[in-house]
């Protein structure tokens, strides 16, 4: 199971962080990812992490971004900086199960998301 939470209502310019809670799996053993999805839009990449924290993100983060993990609290985390109106949307964690870090279908299992909604 996995429990996002940290997302709130922020002002351009702001920061937040997000954590995922894991349980009931070998939280250690499997790379974590962070999507999210906009009303009306399609589910997509934000930033991806290994076993050992080797990182990737999607080209729009641009620095402001960091996907860091936690095993021994079996936590994944999400800080974003300089907040845009462009990130509102709901974001969800994910365990990367197999194939290309990009893509749903590599993730097998999700949580039920945590809402961000930046206004200007």
């Amino acid at each position: 199971q996995l429990v996002e939470s940290g997302g709130r209502e922020v002002r351009t310019g702001d920061s937040l962080r997000l954590s995922c809670v894991a349980s009931g799996l070998p939280f250690d053993s499997y790379s974590m990812g962070w999507f999210r999805q906009a009303a009306g839009k399609e589910r997509e990449f934000v930033a991806w992490i290994s076993t050992i924290s080797t990182t990737t993100y999607a080209d729009f983060v641009e620095g402001r971004f960091t996907i860091s993990r936690d095993n021994t609290k079996n936590t994944l985390y999400l800080q974003m900086n300089s907040l845009e109106p462009e990130d509102t949307a709901m974001y969800y964690c994910a365990r990367h199960f197999q194939g290309g870090a990009f893509y749903l279908s590599s993730y097998d299992s999700w949580g039920q998301g945590t809402q961000v909604t930046v206004s200007s």
